[in-house]
């Protein structure tokens, strides 16, 4: 069974920068494609971005091209998320998730292991 635990969120200005950490265990023979969602509140989670199983291939929602970069380490079972130029509307609950099946890569349907969610919050 696939477990995620993501870190690195917190309280930053806007322009600032983070970076997102997703450790998982029980990938060791699995390499999944794996995406970073969030969700702020009353908002529905949306996907922020996505990595095939081997880093070659990856994907961005709109808002975020340009500013954020995916990237993992399969030797450390890690996920990253470097968030740059951060604005105030990127404040929300980021995840980090496996696929478990073939789709849209934005569909929440597709992941079937989730992390307990990390904050991000912008101010202005």
């Amino acid at each position: 069974q696939v477990h995620l635990v993501e870190s690195g969120g917190g309280l930053v200005q806007a322009g600032g920068s983070l970076r997102l950490s997703c450790t998982a265990s029980g990938l060791s023979l699995n390499r999944p494609g794996m995406a970073w969602f969030r969700q702020a509140p009353g908002k529905e989670r949306e996907g922020v971005s996505h990595i095939s199983w081997n880093g070659d291939a990856t994907r961005y929602t709109d808002s975020v091209k340009g500013r954020f970069a995916i990237s993992r380490d399969n030797a450390k079972n890690t996920l990253y998320l470097q968030m740059n130029s951060l604005k105030p509307e990127d404040t929300a609950m980021y995840y980090c998730a496996a696929q478990g099946i073939g789709g849209r890569w934005d569909d929440p349907g597709i992941y079937n292991s989730w992390g307990q969610g990390t904050q991000v919050t912008v101010s202005s």
